[in-house]
C-alpha cells in the first residue's frame, strides 16, 4: 500500500502548515459557520412555524398525538426503522406518561429537525483526519443541500444526518471491539433510514476501498455490512407493507430517479445564479482581488431584482422531490471528502491521482475565495427561499384553522362536518398536502377540536383504514374522541 501513495498527501502535508491566514482558512471557517448555522436554524424556523406539520408531517404529528406511528404508519416501512425509533417513540412516550399531545408534537419537531446539528456533532467528534476534512464536508452539505428539502419529513433528512457521523467512524474508529462496534452500530442506523440509504453505505465503503482491500478499516466495515444488509431483508420480510401501500411504494420507487426533478425552479435558480457569478468572477479575477466578493453582489442584486419584480414560484411541495438529489449528491461529496483527508494524512493511493489537480486547487487562493463566493451566493439563495416559503405555510395555517372553526359545510364531501379546502385560496394552497390536510385540520385548532374536518376533494391517498380509524377511536387517547370521530368517519368513507 505505502508503494501505491501518490504525492498527492506529499503536496496537502506541505501545504497544511501555511493554510493559516490564506483564502483556505477562511474559506473552512465559512464553511464550518454555514453548516452550524443552518443546522440550528433548522431547529428554530422548523419549530417557530411548525414545519413539523407541513407535508406529511400532519398524519406523523397526528399519530404521535394519538400513540399510533406504528400501525398507521412505520409497519409498512420497517425498513426505515431508526427514524421511527429516533424521532417517533420519544415523542410519543412522552405523551403517553404525560396526555400532552401538543408537547409529543413538539418532541417529535425538536428530534426531526435537530437531526443534523447532532450529526454534526457526532461527525466532529468521530473524525480524526487531518484538519478534520470529513467535518468540514459535511457542514457544506447541510449548508447547501439540507435546505432543499428542509421542512418536508422526508426520512432522506434522518439518512443526509447519519451519513456523516458514519463516514467518520467507518474510517476512524479505534482498531478493537468496541471500534466494530460502533462501525456496526452506525451503518445500522444509516441502513434503517431510508430505502435508498444501502446506496450511501455502499459508497462509504467504496470510499474505503481507496485505502485497499486488504486495509483493516475496510475489512471492519465490509463485516459490519454483511451484517447489516441481511438484518435488513429479514426485517422486509417479517412486516411487510399492507395491500393498499404497496401501490404507494411502487409508484414512489418508479419516480425516484425522474430527471424532471432537475427543472425544479430552485434548482435552476441555483445554476443559473451561480453560472453567472461564475462568469462574472472569470472576467473579474485579473482586475481585482475582491472578484469574489463584486461577482457576488452583482448577482445577488439581479436575484433581488428578480424576486421583487417577477418571481411567482414557490419552493414548497417539490422539497419532498428533491430528496433525490441527495440521495445522488451526498455520495459524491462523501468521496470527495474522503480522498481529500487521505491525502492531508499522506495516504491517497494512485488510483485516486485523477482527483490530485483539482483537490490540490482547492488550497490555491484564487480558487478559494471563488468558493466562498458561490457559498455566500447559494446560502442567499436558501435564505430567500425558505423566508419566502415559511410565510406562505404560516399564512395557509391560520387559513385551515379559520375554515375548520368556521361553520361552513359541504356535505358533498361525505358528511355534514367537512369543509373543502378548495375554499382556500389557491396562492395558499401551493403548500398543501392533499392526504394530510384532514389531520392537520385537526392539529391547528384550539384543543384539537375542529368544528369541521378540512377536507381536499382531489386527494387520491388516504392513510387510515376504516379498521385502524376505528381501533383509535375506541382507545384512550390525548386527541378528543370527537375529533378522531371526524377521522374515523372520513377513513371509512374511502377505505
Amino acid at each position: 500500500m505505502r508503494a501505491d501513495i501518490s504525492v498527492v498527501g506529499t503536496e496537502y502535508a506541505r501545504l497544511g502548515a501555511s493554510r493559516a491566514g490564506t483564502s483556505g482558512y477562511w474559506l473552512r471557517t465559512l464553511v464550518v459557520a454555514a453548516g452550524f448555522c443552518w443546522s440550528v436554524a433548522f431547529v428554530a424556523v422548523g419549530l417557530g412555524y411548525e414545519l413539523q406539520l407541513f407535508g406529511d408531517g400532519s398524519i406523523f404529528s397526528y399519530s404521535v398525538a394519538v400513540e399510533e406511528g406504528w400501525s398507521f404508519h412505520w409497519h409498512n416501512i420497517a425498513d426505515r426503522l431508526f427514524v421511527y425509533l429516533f424521532a417517533h417513540v420519544p415523542a410519543e412516550t412522552y405523551v403517553h406518561l404525560t396526555k400532552d399531545a401538543h408537547g409529543g408534537i413538539l418532541i417529535y419537531g425538536l428530534l426531526f429537525f435537530a437531526s443534523q446539528l447532532f450529526g454534526l456533532i457526532a461527525t466532529s467528534v468521530a473524525d480524526r483526519s487531518e484538519g478534520r476534512i470529513i467535518f468540514v464536508f459535511a457542514c457544506l452539505s447541510v449548508a447547501c443541500l439540507c435546505p432543499l428539502v428542509f421542512g418536508f419529513p422526508t426520512e432522506m433528512w434522518l439518512a443526509h444526518a447519519v451519513f456523516w457521523p458514519t463516514l467518520a467512524v467507518c474510517h476512524y474508529a479505534h482498531r478493537s471491539i468496541g471500534g466494530f462496534a460502533c462501525v456496526l452500530v452506525a451503518l445500522f442506523a444509516l441502513v434503517f433510514t431510508y430505502d435508498g440509504a444501502p446506496i450511501l453505505a455502499a459508497a462509504i465503503l467504496a470510499t474505503l476501498l481507496l485505502r485497499g482491500v486488504r486495509d483493516a478499516a475496510f475489512a471492519r466495515a465490509a463485516g459490519a455490512f454483511l451484517i447489516v444488509m441481511p438484518t435488513s431483508a429479514i426485517v422486509r420480510a417479517a412486516f411487510p407493507p399492507d395491500d393498499y401501500f404497496v401501490n404507494a411504494l411502487v409508484s414512489a420507487a418508479l419516480h425516484f430517479f425522474d430527471p424532471t426533478v432537475l427543472t425544479d425552479d430552485l434548482i435552476l435558480l441555483l445554476l443559473g445564479g451561480l453560472g453567472s457569478y461564475g462568469i462574472a468572477f472569470l472576467v473579474l479575477q485579473h482586475r481585482t482581488p475582491k472578484a469574489h466578493i463584486y461577482a457576488a453582489s452583482t448577482v445577488v442584486v439581479a436575484l433581488a431584482v428578480y424576486w421583487l419584480r417577477f418571481d411567482y414560484a414557490l419552493h414548497a411541495a417539490d422539497r419532498y422531490y428533491l430528496r433525490t438529489v441527495l440521495l445522488v449528491v451526498i455520495p459524491v461529496l462523501g468521496v470527495l471528502a474522503v480522498v481529500y483527508a487521505l491525502g492531508a494524512n499522506n495516504r491517497v493511493p494512485r488510483r485516486a491521482a485523477l482527483l490530485q489537480r483539482p483537490l490540490s486547487a482547492l488550497t490555491a487562493d484564487v480558487t478559494a475565495r471563488a468558493l466562498a463566493g458561490a457559498l455566500l451566493l447559494v446560502m442567499s439563495v436558501h435564505a430567500v427561499e425558505t423566508a419566502k416559503f415559511v410565510t406562505v405555510w404560516r399564512d395557509y395555517v391560520g387559513a385551515v384553522r379559520a375554515l375548520a372553526m368556521s361553520t361552513a359545510s359541504d356535505p358533498w364531501l361525505g358528511d355534514a362536518r367537512f369543509v373543502s379546502s378548495s375554499r382556500i385560496g389557491i396562492d395558499l394552497n401551493r403548500v398543501s398536502w392533499s392526504s394530510a390536510t384532514p389531520f392537520l385540520s385537526v392539529l391547528v385548532t384550539p384543543k384539537f377540536a375542529p368544528t369541521h374536518l378540512v377536507v381536499d376533494p382531489d386527494a387520491g391517498y388516504f392513510w387510515l383504514s376504516c379498521e385502524t380509524a376505528t381501533r383509535s377511536l375506541n382507545a384512550d387517547r390525548a386527541i378528543p374522541a370527537e375529533s378522531r370521530r371526524l377521522v374515523h368517519i372520513y377513513s371509512c368513507l374511502h377505505r
